[in-house]
């Protein structure tokens, strides 16, 4: 059996996980206290009907009982040898916002807590010990619905077991840094085709801007020894044993150079047989005249 328990943040986007996790096959199960997710997996292993891909969502909703949610996973272990735990988080000023928006009740919210800040506050306290526990973390901050189901697309619709994931992904400074990268590279010390106005328009996706950026011998020789940085840190990071890896590409807008990069260092780690996704979050954010 193939388990994923996704958990998090209250308001991280969930639900919408859970429901893309549906759509590419796994039988997905919500608010799930993490008492009975033993009997759970036990009855789908043995059952008259055994799953194969199974999703179960459990969070701060299950109250009291979620403090066991670690010892949980210990039991379950024994039994189901591919299990991956996905974490959702976001930053506390974008939760409140969510729930502020939606007009939503956060699950720790009562009349001892003072507001929605403190609640947020609490449960990212809570939820320390399951954080270090994840193999996947995804910070939903700055990205949009549609890139969160991308992420998870890639993440879990063709999973070959023990394989490493990476993910290459640019993204502008001026938007907010990185929080889910492991390797974050800043480009801005190279040549901006901003400051060219007939190349302003472009994206890092386009041949202009790609000619633009490798003209300068400089940014030839920074792409190459990063690229031999990344191909002596992947290795260990694929001994080591880790599931997932995302590097990242910064720089201010995140519509060009890092663009560029991040397009450049995926289809180079590709080449090398590596299992590999790559995204623009900002990209789109930019609409130069």
């Amino acid at each position: 059996m193939e388990l994923v328990i996704v958990t998090g943040m209250s308001g991280a986007g969930k639900s919408t996980v859970a429901n893309v996790l549906e759509d590419i096959g796994y039988y997905c199960v919500d608010n799930i206290p993490p008492r009975i997710i033993p009997s759970f997996v036990d009855l789908s292993l043995h059952g008259s009907q055994k799953l194969s891909r199974l999703v179960i969502v459990t969070d701060m909703r299950g109250g009291e009982l979620f403090k066991d949610i670690t010892q949980v996973l210990d039991v379950v272990n024994k039994d189901v040898t591919d299990i991956k735990v996905l974490f959702l988080e976001a930053e506390d000023n974008e939760l409140v916002r969510r729930y502020k928006e939606n007009r939503r009740s956060h699950p720790l919210f009562s009349e001892n807590t003072v507001s929605i800040k403190d609640a947020v506050a609490r449960e990212r306290s809570l939820l320390g010990e399951i954080r270090g526990r994840a193999d996947y973390i995804l910070d939903t901050t700055y990205m949009s619905t549609t890139q969160l189901k991308q992420r998870v697309v890639d993440l879990f619709a063709e999973r070959r077991s023990g394989a490493l994931k990476i993910h290459c992904m640019s993204f502008g400074f001026k938007h907010g840094s990185a929080a889910e990268a492991d390797l974050v590279f800043d480009v801005r010390c190279l040549p901006n085709p901003f400051y060219i106005p007939e190349l302003r328009p472009h994206s890092g996706l386009d041949k202009e801007i790609k000619d633009f950026v490798l003209s300068d011998p400089e940014a030839v020789d920074f792409l190459n020894k990063l690229i031999s940085f990344i191909d002596c840190a992947v290795p260990l990071y694929k001994k080591e044993g880790k599931s997932s890896l995302v590097i990242a590409f910064g720089c201010t807008g995140g519509q060009h150079r890092s663009v560029t990069f991040a397009e450049l260092v995926s289809a180079h780690l590709k080449e090398q047989g590596f299992m590999v996704s790559v995204g623009h979050r900002d990209m789109s954010k930019n609409h130069y005249k």
